[in-house]
């Protein structure tokens, strides 16, 4: 499968984009952030 193909989202924290990693393939759709500083860094509401 090439990196293109790969889904993606937009991280809300730092509204950058990140694809989908082999690593998530089970979780994918609880997915949010793109890394752990950017789930420890939340946006408050």
């Amino acid at each position: 499968m090439k990196k293109s193909n790969l889904p993606s989202k937009i991280c809300p924290v730092c509204d950058r984009p990140f694809t989908w990693r082999k690593k998530w393939e089970r979780d994918w759709e609880n997915v949010k952030y793109c890394s752990k500083r950017c789930a420890s860094a939340k946006k408050p509401r």
